[in-house]
């Protein structure tokens, strides 16, 4: 089975998971209609007390939130899906693109490779089995011929067994590739898949006053694990581009008859494992995308900064009152003195 037909699958199993949110939303109603309760009475409570007009506008949250939970999957998640999905197919044909320029530019560097060795007496022999037997037909039986024959077989056999190391170290590379790509988008999927079950769960618990942050930490959570998928189908182009860069640099000095081409080149190898390495800083660059509670932390901060200079006032106020006290009381004293004398 081929690793294309792997993240299908995953792919298969989000969609077919996603009726089972429907069965968490029924739990989540109970528990948003009763935090609706209790947030209505205490907003209007609240009111009554200061005997101030009802503001109706922020008593309409929880009816909101209930909304999204009775149609979680076709409001919430199909929107937020219906959003996001374009951007997922648009990195996509942008990897599928690279990946086809390099496989032309690789099939272009081969078949050069091949002619320039072809050129070079000293190389024809190992890429060719005509050439090998023409140059041994040119040789006679002498010892120094004897002994060219022997240099001839062990060349070609070493050149042999390099090529086809390098065949095999290339496509273990290129599965453990592969196989970093697929743990990436099964983390994904695992994590959607909780988060679209539970999320009807997390927009009841936002309801109550406390735990309104729920519902931003929700939503920048799922943007962000959704969008593993873009950002690594973004990386594996941006690879796929430096080897194309690599492999057109490769043939523009194959263009030259009196280039002499290494063998030993492994630039796509050392590419390989840094793919590797990198898949897995995915969901760290994607926390950067989309963060949830800026604004929140800003007038955090802008109050708690708030509090200390009223703090500090109130001690520097507090202080002054004391000062103006004590003249007070020496004035009243010296003039009682005064008085007795």
């Amino acid at each position: 089975m081929e690793f294309n037909n792997l993240h299908e699958i995953l792919r298969g199993l989000y969609d077919e998971m996603m009726p089972l949110s429907e069965t968490m939303a029924v739990v989540a109603k109970g528990v948003a209609g009763l935090g609706a309760l209790f947030y209505v009475a205490l907003k209007v409570w609240q009111a009554l007390s200061r005997a101030e007009p009802i503001d109706v506008f922020p008593l309409l949250r929880p009816f909101a939130i209930g909304m999204c939970i009775m149609f979680f999957p076709t409001i919430v998640l199909g929107t937020i899906n219906g959003v996001l999905s374009p951007i997922v197919k648009g990195t996509h044909s942008m990897l599928e693109g690279q990946v086809l320029d390099l496989n032309t530019l690789q099939q272009q560097k081969d078949v050069l490779e091949k002619e320039a060795m072809l050129r070079n007496p000293a190389t024809a022999y190992l890429v060719s089995d005509e050439e090998f037997d023409k140059k041994l037909d040119d040789l006679g039986w002498s010892f120094d011929d004897i002994a060219t024959m022997v240099s001839m077989y062990r060349d070609q056999a070493v050149y042999n067994i390099k090529q086809e190391i390098k065949k095999e170290l290339r496509e273990i590379l290129e599965l453990l590739f592969q196989a970093a790509a697929l743990v990436v988008d099964t983390i994904r999927t695992f994590f959607l898949i909780v988060l679209s079950i539970l999320g009807p769960i997390a927009f009841a618990i936002s309801v109550w006053d406390g735990f309104q942050s729920t519902l931003t930490q929700w939503l920048s959570r799922y943007i962000s694990v959704y969008l593993w998928l873009p950002v690594a189908d973004l990386f594996s182009a941006m690879l796929a581009k430096i080897n194309a860069m690599s492999v057109q640099r490769d043939i523009e000095l194959l263009s030259d008859p009196s280039f002499v081409p290494d063998p030993e080149n492994s630039v796509y190898l050392i590419f390989m494992i840094i793919g590797i390495v990198g898949y897995f800083t995915i969901p760290t660059v994607t926390s950067w995308i989309i963060q949830a509670g800026g604004a929140g932390n800003f007038t955090r901060n802008v109050s708690q900064a708030a509090m200390r200079t009223g703090n500090v006032g109130a001690a520097a106020a507090g202080a002054a009152v004391g000062n103006i006290g004590g003249q007070l009381l020496d004035n009243k004293s010296n003039a009682k003195g005064q008085k007795s004398n």
